[in-house]
């Protein structure tokens, strides 16, 4: 695979995020309403809140996407929004945008990362955890209804 780039968010690419975001969500899971939203509004929802964007490009092509989400806790921040074009998906794109959010993260001097997930994503939770990410209680009142696992990596 030819080399890529990873980039922060820019509104053009805006497009992008929420198309492979949409078909991640259909090939999965569904799309909720709140999903709609957030996905078709991503400069407003993720980026004007404090958080951050990044897209994998190769070229002039978007590979694949990801969301760090604020939390009520400023030290913490949620990966979210993962997403890479399903005929490159098991190339490790995704693992990449991992390590990238973790090195970020760091480089922001953060506590920790959170995420929500569904344990019926084995391959998912499978690199999460080699990544160092635990599992924590699930709040009664979860964020996202189709998760039903909440992971952790702590820096400090």
């Amino acid at each position: 695979m030819k080399a890529f780039e990873i980039i922060p968010f820019d509104n053009q690419y805006a497009r992008d995020f929420y198309n492979l975001n949409i078909e991640w969500l259909n090939t999965y899971f569904y799309v909720e309403p709140f999903d709609e939203e957030v996905l078709s509004k991503p400069k407003t929802y993720i980026i004007d809140k404090g958080g951050y964007i990044f897209f994998v490009k190769q070229d002039a092509v978007i590979l694949g996407t990801v969301a760090l989400m604020p939390t009520t806790n400023p030290k913490v921040l949620e990966l979210t929004k993962m997403a890479v074009r399903p005929n490159l998906r098991g190339q490790k794109i995704g693992q990449q945008l991992l390590q990238y959010c973790i090195d970020f993260a760091k480089s922001l001097q953060l506590d920790a990362l959170i995420l929500y997930s569904a344990t019926k994503l084995e391959n998912a939770i499978y690199i999460y955890r080699k990544f160092g990410f635990i599992e924590l209680e699930l709040e009664k009142d979860s964020p996202y209804k189709r998760s039903d696992i909440k992971m952790e990596l702590r820096f400090r």
